[in-house]
């Protein structure tokens, strides 16, 4: 008797043991961020895009605001004009492309050569910026990446992705993530990701089958109407009135049928690589970030947001953005080592490398 009730007692403190997994969630709604949408576009539409710098601000301090880990909000403290400034940048040095490559060709070739390779530098200057206008209970993150491992991520990735026809896509993606994850700070706490090719190749191996399912499927009605297409092209056959239409219309279906396949399998991969890499993902080298998307789910919102988006000629655009930040955050989370409070109040103490002043004479969103 004695030991069944120690034994119950033992099964209840247990129970009140509160459970250090702690997931991410989104507190905001279509209905309210429809307002900040629809006048980011509107005064974007008037000041000819100089809004749309401040457009993002807005939309991400909404987004950044409302996604809360352990009942405290993050925040982005972006400013319009540094992103302004950036833009500017870009933009100029394009117009300079584009009229050197008109005047004198060479010149032209070789400023494009030279924006190539300064893409890596603008990309560790993206993420740098992306990173230290963020902050969670008032610490800011940072990123310290070097060019270096950018040129590898973002420019040898993506090439040996196309030269292979997508064969090493998860080799890139597991440079990238690792270049990414591993270089993001916390205060003065370190992020560490390292996924396994293996792991990622699974994810792979799904899109892959989706790809060459469908353009079986495609081929094979192309093949049907194989005769009928050739002797439409050689002027063989006499078409009936509305022959001609009915086979533009099929040729439309089907390279929207061809778009939509790699399509759907680009959701499938993307939520399986990310599910991959945040969980393979250390904080401060205990704490293990975990991402549990269902790649089916993930398919379906994204889908379903951009044919109701179509529909609606843009206007529930909000919604479809909410609706997936609310899932994705739903499947976040972290695994926390110890008292969370205690490790959050001591980053807190330590204090974050990157202050307002620096943030000031740092920055600039050059848009990668």
């Amino acid at each position: 008797m004695v030991v069944a009730e120690t034994a119950s007692m033992q099964g209840t403190l247990t129970q009140r043991v509160p459970d250090n997994f702690h997931r991410l969630s989104f507190t905001g709604s279509g209905k309210e961020y429809f307002g900040i949408w629809i006048v980011n576009v509107l005064l974007t539409i008037i000041t000819l895009g100089i809004y749309s710098a401040w457009a993002k601000v807005r939309r991400n301090r909404y987004f950044f605001g409302n996604t809360v880990l352990l009942g405290r909000a993050f925040e982005y403290h972006a400013k319009g004009k540094q992103i302004l400034i950036g833009r500017v940048i870009v933009f100029a040095y394009l117009i300079f492309y584009n009229v050197m490559l008109n005047v004198v060709p060479i010149a032209g070739i070789i400023l494009a050569l030279l924006l190539v390779a300064f893409v890596p530098w603008l990309v560790v200057r993206g993420l740098r910026f992306s990173a230290r206008v963020t902050s969670y209970r008032n610490v800011r993150f940072d990123f310290v990446g070097g060019v270096g491992g950018a040129f590898l991520a973002f420019i040898v990735g993506p090439v040996i992705s196309v030269l292979t026809l997508g064969i090493l896509v998860p080799l890139a993606s597991r440079w990238s993530y690792r270049y990414i994850g591993s270089n993001l700070r916390y205060g003065q706490r370190a992020f560490a990701t390292d996924p396994s090719v293996g792991a990622i190749y699974k994810s792979w191996f799904l899109s892959a089958a989706i790809i060459v399912a469908g353009l079986l499927i495609i081929a094979f009605i192309g093949f049907l109407n194989l005769a009928v297409i050739l002797s439409l092209f050689d002027g063989s056959y006499e078409a009936a009135p509305g022959m001609h239409v009915s086979m533009i219309a099929l040729f439309i279906i089907g390279y929207i049928a061809f778009l939509s396949i790699f399509g759907v399998a680009a959701l499938f991969y993307r939520a399986g690589v990310r599910n991959v890499a945040w969980s393979a993902t250390t904080f401060d080298g205990k704490h293990q970030l975990t991402s549990d998307l269902s790649r089916g789910r993930y398919a379906w919102i994204a889908i379903t947001n951009l044919i109701v988006t179509i529909f609606t000629l843009g206007l529930m655009r909000p919604w479809a953005a909410v609706r997936m930040a609310r899932y994705v955050n739903e499947h976040t989370g972290v695994h926390f080592e110890g008292n969370v409070g205690e490790m959050l109040d001591r980053i807190a103490q330590e204090g974050s490398a990157v202050g307002s002043e620096f943030m000031d004479f740092e920055g600039f969103d050059f848009g990668f």
